[in-house]
């Protein structure tokens, strides 16, 4: 089956913090100004020169906080963020400054695209960086104003990172297809326990919800994709914690588990939402479907 990057059920999971696979597509992101936006889509991109950080190439980011902020002395109303499929092409990871490959990897080396990890030091801002040689591996697919109900919708990349108070994010649900037609109609109703008490059980990793209802087959699941508003978040990281069960008493509206801290058997994230007037419902998302879309689900 032919992968289509505009279909609803293509889900680009990659956070980006991990490293982009050779040879994969992957929606990432470059800011410009309004008249800039125009000028590429008639045009194409062009490379930048050959003394930026990465050398020459097309600069873009699989993190759109990092897309928005660009360019530095243009107001948001003026600014633009493209969101764009990429083939990455070979990918070199450049991880720290001087590396001996910094701007000799695609002339040297043969490397399409260079890719620079967060909080490596490079970057100002410690958020992630690539550089795509050849601006015909990047296609526009859709440019976008600087508002934070555009940007808020392509957080749900950042599994591992502290989600912020008051701030809106992309969510998965698993359940069954009866369930999704009620839950569609209704909205949703809050589980009375759970390892985090009462509340609405999501996550930012699909991968973690596409096994529920656990026992079922793919054929009665179904994801559905949400909008949260989270609210004031309580962080909770180990077992036993003392507001594991009693955080919305204390005034937090949605509780976050980290991944990799032993609470989950996925070792994947959790939320937890008390209220689910908090909760919207995006998208109902067959799995059968998501696996036939996104091959590496069924490994995840």
């Amino acid at each position: 089956m032919d992968v289509n990057p505009d279909s609803p059920y293509y889900i680009n999971l990659l956070d980006s913090k991990t490293h982009p696979e050779d040879h994969r597509e992957y929606v990432m992101f470059h800011g410009c100004s309004k008249q800039g936006a125009e000028l590429i889509k008639r045009e194409g991109f062009k490379p930048s020169s050959a003394d930026r950080m990465l050398g020459a190439g097309v600069y873009v980011s699989r993190d759109i906080r990092k897309a928005c902020k660009y360019p530095l002395d243009v107001p948001d109303s003026e600014k633009r963020v493209l969101k764009v499929r990429v083939d990455v092409g070979r990918v070199k990871e450049i991880d720290k400054r001087n590396h001996p490959m910094q701007k000799t990897w695609h002339t040297v080396h043969g490397f399409d695209t260079a890719w620079v990890p967060p909080n490596v030091g490079m970057v100002p801002s410690n958020q992630q960086e690539n550089c795509v040689y050849e601006p015909k591996r990047i296609k526009v697919i859709e440019v976008m104003k600087v508002t934070e109900e555009n940007l808020s919708q392509y957080d749900h990349l950042q599994s591992g990172v502290t989600p912020e108070d008051s701030h809106v994010y992309v969510m998965y649900h698993g359940t069954s297809k009866q369930a999704a037609v009620e839950i569609q109609r209704n909205g949703f109703t809050p589980s009375k326990v759970g390892m985090l008490g009462a509340g609405v059980y999501l996550s930012r990793d699909i991968r973690k919800v596409i096994r529920y209802p656990l026992g079922s087959s793919d054929s009665d699941r179904m994801v559905l994709k949400v909008k949260v508003n989270v609210g004031r978040v309580k962080v909770i990281n180990k077992k036993g914690h003392d507001n594991q069960y009693n955080w919305h008493t204390r005034g937090f509206d949605t509780a976050w588990v980290p991944p990799g801290v032993g609470m989950v058997p996925s070792n994947q994230e959790e939320d937890c939402v008390y209220d689910p007037k908090r909760i919207k419902v995006m998208a109902m998302l067959d799995v059968a479907n998501l696996k036939k879309v996104n091959p590496w689900l069924t490994h995840g």
